[in-house]
């Protein structure tokens, strides 16, 4: 027999009991297998007497059996109630003779809620869109060249896009901060490597001029303590180069990854590459404008079980991810505060999800998913290899089918509120 009682929302607390008789016999086969290859002097391995068995490993062998006779009974007790269990359960013993026939035991765990979405059809979704033109191409070809130039002396003043060698140095209340001192410090004006008040500091100078200037860091600035402070820059130019661009010829096309430099190719093959990022991101956009209003029109509690197993999958993500840039991360280096909005959110929006697709029947459909893999496949040039590889590993096809049904929950949600298309630009959609 058992019982369950709420504790709070989420939280139940399940009353049970185990008969020893179960624990006896798995501890009994266990005592077995143990005895195959236990050591034990005077005795060789396979022949050591039961009972000489037990006074050694008798205690880890209860103990073993007991906590798989713990989950063989509360699974089959949540069964029979029709609890759904999220995450692990906590076990507390509550006889205090572990030789008696029924072991009591109580089983404290969460359950999953009941997800209740709001009316969402009075809500409005901006739905952005973004049709490529010939100026992106030929923007994104100029940025490209621009990114591989080189330099070479200008023999005049500083200008933007020129590369400049400088020392300064940086005073605050006239000592030098910490970081604000360099010799032979080489950057491109413009290029996102120093503050632009620095740079147009710098512009107009010629090599050799020396030039003092007061500047305020930006407020928040990286965090640092020079946040919204005020200093002086003294600022010497060694020497400035002006970029010299790459010509659009089968280097340059074999540079930026066109197959046997075909200068023909350059403009369509760039085209279709910006047209794959345009779609993903403009995927990605709009999934987050859809899935604001349904996170805002959910409400019901998230079981905390869900949430801080979440927090742990991100941190090891994170510092994954760190480490592939080079940098030796462990996950115990970050604070699980810093994770705790992104948890919450992704716990949730997988229950939502999960519901909706249910409720609505939003499976993904073969026809969904082999278009999406045909769609990654094209970035291939053996495509039909890739095809096969996907199809063959069920893994990888059910990241496929998560997104076409995270696709399908998105377009519900689309038909559901009310959606008004805004154009946007293409700096504004890459970032930039």
């Amino acid at each position: 027999m058992s019982s369950v009682e709420t504790v709070s929302a989420l939280e139940r607390r399940l009353n049970a009991s185990v008969p020893q008789q179960a624990i006896r016999g798995d501890m009994s086969a266990r005592l077995k297998k143990i005895g195959r290859n236990a050591k034990i002097a005077g005795f060789r391995p396979g022949k050591i007497p039961a009972k000489i068995l037990e006074q050694y490993y008798g205690a880890q062998a209860h103990q073993e059996a007991l906590g798989d006779a713990l989950q063989r009974s509360f699974a089959e007790a949540a069964q029979l109630n029709n609890l759904k269990v999220a995450g692990r359960p906590t076990f507390e013993i509550k006889t205090g003779d572990m030789s008696a026939e029924q072991i009591e035991y109580s089983a404290t765990f969460e359950v999953y809620p009941e997800v209740v979405i709001g009316d969402i059809s009075g809500e409005t979704i901006e739905r952005a869109v973004f049709e490529l033109s010939q100026a992106d191409v030929e923007n994104t070809i100029a940025k490209l060249r621009k990114q591989r130039a080189t330099y070479e002396p200008a023999g005049r003043a500083a200008q933007v896009d020129d590369r400049v060698r400088v020392d300064f140095t940086g005073k605050l209340n006239g000592e030098v901060f910490q970081g604000g001192e360099a010799k032979d410090f080489l950057f491109v004006i413009d290029g996102g490597r120093m503050l632009p008040d620095f740079e147009a500091a710098v512009i107009g100078m010629t090599a050799g001029e020396t030039k003092s200037f007061d500047m305020t860091f930006p407020e928040g600035y990286q965090g640092n303590e020079m946040a919204g402070k005020t200093v002086t820059f003294t600022v010497t130019v060694l020497g400035v180069e002006a970029p010299k661009l790459p010509e659009l010829d089968a280097a340059f096309a074999e540079a930026i990854g066109i197959e046997g430099g075909d200068v023909s190719k350059l403009e369509s093959e760039i085209r279709s590459n910006l047209q794959r990022e345009v779609d993903s991101r403009l995927k990605s956009r709009n999934k987050e404008a859809a899935t604001d209003v349904l996170l805002k029109a959910a409400q019901f509690d998230l079981p905390k079980s869900l949430v801080e197993r979440e927090i742990r999958n991100l941190m090891q993500q994170t510092a994954k991810d760190m480490e592939s840039r080079g940098m030796k991360m462990k996950e115990d280096m970050f604070k699980p505060e810093m994770f705790v909005e992104h948890a919450v959110k992704r716990v949730k929006l997988g229950l939502i999800f999960a519901d909706l697709v249910q409720k609505h029947d939003l499976k993904a459909k073969p026809e969904q998913v082999r278009a999406l893999v045909d769609n990654y496949a094209q970035n291939f040039d053996d495509s039909e290899d890739v095809v096969r590889w996907f199809y063959a590993d069920p893994a990888q096809l059910q990241e496929v089918e998560n997104l076409a049904l995270e696709e399908n929950v998105i377009s519900w949600i689309m038909g559901q509120a009310k959606t008004i298309d805004k154009a946007v630009s293409f700096n504004e959609l890459m970032g930039s």
